[in-house]
């Protein structure tokens, strides 16, 4: 989605939706939140693609067609439904594109739900089902709109699926009566997933919480109007709920809420790592065996530490300023989990004093001995962009590389900005001297199965990929020649790697040769 800036301006992307795997009718989760101005004309352009890597340069992707229209026609329209046909293909019939629209209520709840079944009819010959559940929100005009999709549990008649969170207006705009519809699928890999059965139910009850009214037969019209016997094809029961309510002033992050919810991106499941323990692991366990002491300075930004309640943006995680080494990446979450619970994470997220510590280390040994990485791990909210890109130029003439992975669902246009794979980073007009940032997106990486081993697998790869590149480019701006081979001792150079997490860690590397 493409939307006209302000007048004079170019045009900027908005968002992109989820890719939907092998099929010709997509029917997409993610949503956009815009502004609407009736007084004004606002131009928006859908180009479509498919994706045939993992490349977030469209330029590597199929072009399958384009839309253009306005915000104003599609509120128009009549039931808020606009459907065009796309274009942009000379002589090929590109298919249609349809836009709902509807109003936003007030309402800043948020919800977060397990469900769990029993019984599902089997689907696969060789197998069970691969059952996931899709949820809808019921629009005014009586059709549906999806609004959430599980993991996909293998090979399972009675998943347990995790635990999701979901903003109540998603799920029913705030109108707590309001049918939601779920669907329970088989998952197949072609993408012609098999219908299990379906069932209703509105936020109201789901907000009872765990009872018989929680639970629901999972129906299959089709085989219920065949088979007189058909009783179900099994069923699924609700086997938690909570509700959050965001402050109307000051905008919790998912970051921010308690550790102790299951709201909170920093969340201590007993069953699972969150999404910045497995970031912290899939990247440290790799990096740490080109460093040769296997010790991890590691910093935490945006938090109150005690005892007096002082907001700090680098304060180490083990509460040791003499020395923020921990030992080994097992070492790392330790102080990290221990740090959950002993400070108040608290706004706003500073990047540029973890970066700037991390430099003045860098600028210490700039003869080739040692290369620094910084890890940092954040929900995406920055607040000091201009001081960043100002660390960031500076850093880029020192032996430093700076990984960032931006985890849940929040919008990250910031970090690509500051990742100069298209344009260099600058700063009062001084561009950065090497491309040193690389950035992704944890969610990208996450696997729909649930399997968090390939997940992890899935990030490194690509975080690590330009890291030999961004030394070598250090290197040989500077003249440095390849060293010859020493003898295996304890004083042989190694990596130096730091990883900061609304959290960061950072390590120095030895290189060798």
């Amino acid at each position: 989605l493409t939307r006209k800036c302000s007048e004079g301006k170019a045009k900027e992307t908005f968002g992109r939706t989820e890719v939907i795997d092998n099929t010709l009718n997509p029917d997409f989760v993610r949503k956009f939140v815009l502004d609407f101005f009736f007084e004004e004309k606002q131009n928006l352009r859908f180009d479509v693609y498919n994706v045939d890597t993992r490349s977030s340069n469209l330029s590597k992707h199929d072009f399958l067609g384009q839309m253009f229209c306005t915000l104003g026609e599609i509120i128009g329209s009549p039931g808020g439904r606009l459907e065009r046909t796309l274009s942009g293909i000379p002589g090929k019939k590109c298919g249609t594109i349809i836009f709902t629209a509807e109003e936003l209520s007030n309402c800043r709840d948020i919800a977060t739900m397990q469900f769990c079944a029993n019984k599902l009819d089997k689907k696969d010959f060789f197998g069970k089902s691969d059952p996931f559940l899709v949820f809808y929100r019921s629009n005014e005009d009586g059709t549906f709109t999806i609004c959430h999709k599980t993991e996909v549990i293998k090979n399972n008649l009675n998943p347990v699926w995790q635990s999701f969170t979901i903003p109540v207006r998603a799920l029913c705009n705030g109108d707590y009566d309001r049918t939601v519809k779920v669907d329970v699928y088989d998952w197949d890999r072609d993408g012609s997933h098999d219908f299990i059965g379906e069932f209703t139910t509105s936020y109201r009850e789901l907000s009872r919480g765990q009872s018989q009214f929680n639970v629901y037969e999972v129906l299959n019209p089709k085989k219920k109007g065949k088979k007189k016997k058909y009783i179900n094809s099994g069923t699924v029961r609700l086997v938690s709920v909570s509700c959050q309510q965001l402050s109307r002033f000051m905008g919790m992050t998912h970051s921010r809420s308690n550790p102790s919810q299951p709201t909170s991106l920093h969340y201590m499941s007993p069953y699972q790592m969150n999404a910045y323990a497995m970031a912290l692991k899939a990247v440290g366990e790799i990096i740490q065996d080109y460093d040769s002491d296997k010790l991890f300075p590691a910093y935490g930004f945006g938090a109150k530490l005690p005892p007096d309640g002082k907001i700090s943006h680098a304060f180490p995680l083990n509460f040791n300023s003499e020395n923020p080494n921990c030992v080994g990446i097992e070492g790392v979450l330790e102080a990290y989990f221990q740090s959950l619970r002993t400070v108040q994470l608290y706004g706003p997220t500073n990047f540029a004093p973890v970066i700037n510590q991390v430099a003045r280390s860098a600028a210490e040994v700039t003869d080739g001995s040692q290369y620094f990485v910084l890890l940092m791990i954040t929900d995406g909210v920055i607040s000091d962009m201009a001081q960043t890109k100002e660390a960031v130029v500076n850093a880029a003439s020192l032996p430093m590389s700076v990984i960032i992975v931006g985890v849940g669902p929040a919008e990250f246009d910031a970090m690509e900005e500051l990742d100069g794979d298209e344009v260099r980073v600058s700063s009062r007009g001084r561009f950065a001297e090497r491309d040193i940032v690389q950035f992704v997106p944890f969610r990208d990486y996450i696997d729909r199965s649930g399997n968090q081993v390939l997940s992890m697998a899935r990030l490194a790869k690509d975080v690590l990929a330009e890291i030999p590149d961004q030394l070598l480019s250090f290197m040989k701006s500077r003249g440095i020649e390849p060293r010859p081979p020493l003898p295996v001792t304890s004083d042989s150079p190694s990596v130096s790697t730091t990883t900061a997490t609304n959290t960061s860690t950072t390590k120095h590397c030895n290189p060798h040769p």
